[in-house]
C-alpha cells in the first residue's frame, strides 16, 4: 500500500505560477513511476506529466514548455512546477504513482488549481 498526500494548489492569476507537491509513504520501494493528472469540470481525467524512477519526464502537449515535473527519491516526493498558467489549466490535480510489476495505480486526494483570467 502507498499513501499519497498532495499540497500546493490554490488560486492564481493567468500568467502566474504554482508548485504542487506529493509525498508518498508506505511501500514506497514498490514505486516505479510518479506523475500528475488533472480533471476539469465535465471532462475526463487527463495526463499532465509523468516521471520514471530514472528521472525521465513525459508531458502532455498542452503543458510542454510551461510545466516541469521532478522527483526526489530520497523524500519519495514528486513535484510539479507550473508556470505561465492559463485559465484552461483550471482543474483538480491528482498525484499518481504506479507500483510493482503490475503497475498498480495509487491516487492522491486531489488539489484544486484555479487560474483566473
Amino acid at each position: 500500500q502507498v499513501q499519497l498526500v498532495e499540497s500546493g494548489g490554490g488560486l492564481v492569476q493567468a500568467g502566474g505560477s504554482l508548485r504542487l507537491s506529493c509525498a508518498a509513504s508506505g511501500s514506497t520501494f514498490t514505486i516505479v513511476a510518479m506523475g500528475w493528472y488533472r480533471q476539469a469540470p465535465g471532462k475526463q481525467r487527463e495526463l499532465v506529466a509523468t516521471i520514471s524512477s530514472g528521472g525521465s519526464p513525459n508531458y502532455a502537449d498542452s503543458v510542454k514548455g510551461r510545466f516541469t515535473i521532478s522527483r526526489d527519491n530520497a523524500k519519495n516526493t514528486v513535484y510539479l512546477q507550473m508556470n505561465s498558467l492559463k485559465p484552461e489549466d483550471t482543474a483538480v490535480y491528482y498525484c499518481n504513482v504506479k507500483s510493482g510489476l503490475l503497475m498498480y495505480d495509487y491516487w492522491g486526494q486531489g488539489t484544486q488549481v484555479t487560474v483566473s483570467s
